[in-house]
Order: structure tokens, then C-alpha cells, then sequence
């Protein structure tokens, strides 16, 4: 996604009685209504405003201090990937909010939800080179899945509901909010929606029945049929019911690096993780089979190699939410543009019970 512009936001839900406080007691109360209990963050003068504010909220919001807002930003991809919720780190201008962009482009990567609050200069004094002025809406636009510079108080709500929104949605990834210190010292009537509806962004597609069943077709017609589990079956909790599918049509399974818990380790159809640092099996399966069911995953090259020459002898079949990873690498001949759990749902029903492949 690419900046756009507060317009395009409708709140879903009436909002809740008005308030008055400053911009930075908006953000945190913000954190709170979409039930934020930590923060990591480092502070500096551009961000002061919020940990002034954050002292009269450390009774629900705990605070975790890194030496370095790197590990700031690393420590809140561990959060989100442990407890499945969105992490959320804070830093100041300039070479603060800098420090921040390995780990930007490691979530967008892995899609780990993060909403990312950097500290601005006054709005008065964007564009003038002032201390410790970075632009970093332009830094990170290439490495977060949306980012916004908020330069009034008012637009703190409806800015950080859509960035939880859009941080979690869809494909999950990292959101980053650059809020001008200005922004968090005037003064708002705070009230908060959550999950706003956006114009022109669509992150759950209807569900492609009729390619559902094409893919059933073609996996019930298979003679030696190979499954690639991906990270997205774990970000859509889908792992029950992918176990359920193996089962049933017997289906060897090799997995992502990320996709490694989408099975347990030690099933009898787990032959474990693919590619250039996997395993002997699932390499072998992958250039040996006749169906290629990819669910989650993105055709990575440590996972393909020469593209050129992979699994060219296979029907592929890929079932991703993210529309730019189908066809992005692999070509596929039945591409499910869904959400892993929806589609295997669909799915399961429509395929035959099969003995193992494996036996």
C-alpha cells in the first residue's frame, strides 16, 4: 500500500463519548482501545510529548526500554510472532526513527504485524533540515505496508485505527505513523473507532469457489502429489484444519522455514523444511511430483533456486492472500487468491480420502 489520504476512512462503529486531551495522550489511549498492554520504545526530544504522557498510563501500558531502537524493533517482531498480536514500537526523529528500518523490512518480509510511532519535527519546520529532521514516510514507504505523518492532533484516531487495521488485515505486515511534535501537543475531542473501512482496500477476496474446486480436481486426479506449507497457514490459524486435509488425502508435506509449525515435526507425512538449507526429501518430492500444492508461501529462491528450471514437470496450485505473490515467482495453473484457512475449509470437503503417499 502507498500513503493516502484520511478521505478514504469511514469509521465502521458510532464513537464513543468525546474527550478532550493532547495528541500525545490520544496515541496512547488509542493503544489502548485496540488493547495494547506493551511498548517497546527508546525515547528522544521529537517523542518526549508521548512519555510525558506515558507516565499517567504505566499502570496499563508496560514500557520495555532497548539499548538501541534496532532492538527495539526486533524485540517487537518477537512479541507479535509469539502472541499473535500486533507489536508496537516507538522512536524519535531522525536517526531514531532510521534505526528502525532493518526491522521493517524483516516484518514486511515475514508479514509481522507492527505499528511503528516515530516522533517528528514541528510541521513548521518539515522540509527545512532541521535538527534531526528525517524524512521518513519517504525511507520507509518501500518497507512498510502503509505509513502516514499525521500534522494535527485531530487526525491521531481515525490515522492510528487504520494503521492497526491495516496492520493486521489481509496479509499482515508493518505499519509506521510519523507524528510531528506539534500533533502531539495541540489539542483534540478524543473519541476512537476501530476497524475503519477503507476505500480501494480490499484485504480479505471473495472466496474463488470455482478454482477451489479445480484445485480439488486436480489434486483427486494426482498420481504423486506434494504439499509446500507456508507462514500463512499459521497467520490465518488454519493448522487444524491443514492437519485435517493432510490426513485425509495423505499428502506428504515439506515446509518454509516459517512454516514449519504448520505440522507437527513429528508426523508421519512431515518431511520437512524445503529448499536450499532443507532437507534431502522435500527437495526431491518437489522435482518428482505431478502436483505442486503451495498454501501460504511465496516462492522465495532459498526455497525455488533457478526458477527457470523448478518443478517444471508439476501442476501447481497456490492458495496465497496476497494477490502480488501469485505468479510473482511461480507460475501457478490454479491460483486460489484466498485466505489459507477459508480456502482449505472449501477445500477439505471436496477432496478423496486417500491412503498415505507416503507408504
Amino acid at each position: 500500500m502507498t500513503t493516502k489520504t484520511l478521505s478514504a476512512i469511514k469509521p465502521e462503529t458510532s464513537t464513543p463519548k468525546k474527550k478532550r486531551m493532547n495528541g500525545a495522550e490520544a496515541v496512547l489511549c488509542c493503544l489502548l482501545e485496540e488493547g495494547v498492554d506493551t511498548i517497546f520504545g527508546y525515547p528522544g526530544g521529537a517523542i518526549m510529548p508521548i512519555y510525558d504522557a506515558l507516565y499517567y498510563y504505566m499502570d496499563r501500558l508496560r514500557h520495555i526500554l532497548p539499548r538501541h531502537e534496532q532492538g527495539g524493533i526486533h524485540a517487537a517482531q518477537g512479541y507479535a510472532r509469539v502472541t499473535r498480536r500486533t507489536g508496537v514500537v516507538m522512536a524519535t526523529s531522525g536517526p531514531g526513527a532510521t534505526n528502525l528500518v532493518t526491522g521493517l523490512g524483516d516484518a514486511i518480509l515475514d508479514s509481522t504485524p507492527l505499528v511503528c510511532i516515530t516522533g517528528q519535527v514541528f510541521s513548521k519546520l518539515l522540509g527545512s533540515d532541521a535538527f534531526q529532521e528525517t524524512d521518513v514516510i519517504g525511507c520507509t514507504m518501500t518497507v512498510t505496508k502503509w505509513n502516514y505523518q499525521i500534522t494535527r492532533a485531530e487526525e491521531i484516531p481515525a490515522v492510528m485505527a487504520k494503521a492497526f487495521y491495516v496492520a493486521n488485515s489481509g496479509r499482515p505486515g508493518p505499519v509506521l505513523v510519523d507524528i510531528t511534535k506539534d500533533a502531539q501537543l495541540g489539542e483534540l475531542d478524543f473519541s476512537y473507532s476501530k476497524n475503519p473501512s477503507i476505500r480501494s482496500y480490499h484485504p480479505n477476496p471473495k472466496t474463488p469457489i470455482d478454482l477451489i474446486k479445480k484445485a480439488a480436481l486436480l489434486i483427486n486426479e494426482a498420481k504423486k502429489p506434494f504439499i509446500l506449507a507456508g507462514h500463512g497457514i499459521q497467520i490465518a490459524g488454519a493448522q487444524e484444519i491443514f492437519k485435517e486435509l493432510v490426513e485425509k488425502t495423505g499428502i506428504p508435506v515439506g515446509s518454509t522455514i516459517h512454516g514449519l509449525s504448520s505440522l507437527p515435526s513429528g508426523h508421519h507425512l512431515n518431511v520437512g523444511m524445503l529448499g536450499m538449507h532443507g532437507n534431502y526429501g522435500p527437495n526431491l518430492l518437489t522435482g518428482s511430483c505431478d502436483v505442486l500444492i503451495a498454501v501460504g508461501m511465496r516462492f522465495d529462491d532459498r526455497v525455488t533456486g533457478d526458477v527457470s528450471r523448478y518443478a517444471k514437470q508439476a501442476k501447481v496450485i497456490h492458495i496465497e492472500i496476497d494477490p502480488s505473490e501469485i505468479d510473482k515467482n511461480v507460475h501457478a495453473d490454479v491460483p486460489v487468491l484466498c485466505d489459507a484457512k477459508v480456502a482449505l475449509e472449501h477445500l477439505l470437503p471436496l477432496v478423496d480420502k486417500r491412503i498415505s503417499f507416503m507408504d
